[in-house]
């Protein structure tokens, strides 16, 4: 099906190692789903191979979208076919200045010129659109931002770009509980505007993003490399409460985990 992301047996090895072991995953379109699982489960593993990180080496399996497995593209084509990365640890670039990083990223993506006036405009809506200071974009790219002011910049690539599939890689890492707030409620925007036709996967290690998150369809648990449980939203409170650690024994004695 050309409308799901759909991950067949995926394995991936960094430097040698294995440390995805046959994921399988299907997210439809218009559909937010969540990512969670313990450090070192291999969450963000997933999400940089699903991009085209070259460290990640594919072992086995297939990403599906639109018809083409997109382990044979390279990063840029997988960006052009509607794929969107929001990263744990954006990136600081002094000089480059954000509004006009905007402008370049959509016309490599979109794949045709558009003028620099009627982008600013377009620009300025999305501005308003996430309730952001105009000033925002005059800045350079990351340089001097707060934690919570990076990762809305990430929303704001994101609302520019109105990519059909975005994987959010731990969006929620280091934030204050106002900043976590602030950039969920950023993604409800992005989704509405969407026409509730962009697909989300959330990868994160708490289910505090989670929780202003609206609407959540399916919760997804990774441990050592698998996705071992999937439920709806309330698995994810069930696992603050309960944490990991009793999500492993229960599965071990369940046989499901070794």
């Amino acid at each position: 099906m050309s409308d799901v992301l759909e991950i067949r047996n995926l394995r991936v090895a960094v430097e040698g190692r294995e440390i995805l072991k046959g994921v399988n995953l299907v997210v439809p379109k218009g559909e937010v789903h969540a990512m969670m699982g313990p450090n070192g489960s291999g969450k963000s593993t997933l999400a940089q191979t699903l991009m085209g990180h070259p460290r990640y080496e594919v072992l086995e399996g297939e990403v599906l979208w639109k018809g083409q497995n997109i382990l044979e593209l390279s990063p840029d084509e997988r960006a052009k076919l509607g794929l969107f990365l929001a990263f744990q640890y954006p990136v600081e670039i002094p000089g480059v200045i954000l509004g006009n990083f905007l402008h370049i990223a959509y016309q490599a993506v979109k794949g045709k010129e558009i003028p620099l006036g009627q982008f600013n405009r377009m620009l300025m809506q999305k501005l308003r659109l996430l309730d952001m200071d105009t000033s925002f974009i005059g800045r350079s790219l990351n340089e001097g931002f707060s934690g919570g002011e990076k990762k809305r910049c990430e929303i704001l690539q994101l609302a520019v770009l109105e990519p059909e599939f975005a994987v959010m890689d731990e969006t929620d890492s280091g934030l204050d509980i106002d900043a976590v707030r602030i950039v969920a409620n950023a993604v409800n925007t992005v989704y509405e505007q969407s026409g509730k036709q962009m697909g989300f996967l959330i990868i994160t290690h708490y289910s505090r993003i989670l929780r202003y998150i609206k609407p959540l369809h399916k919760v997804h648990v990774m441990m050592d490399g698998r996705i071992v449980l999937s439920g709806g939203p309330e698995l994810a409170e069930e696992l603050e409460e309960k944490g990991y650690d009793w999500l492993e024994e229960k599965l071990k004695a369940e046989g499901v985990l070794a």
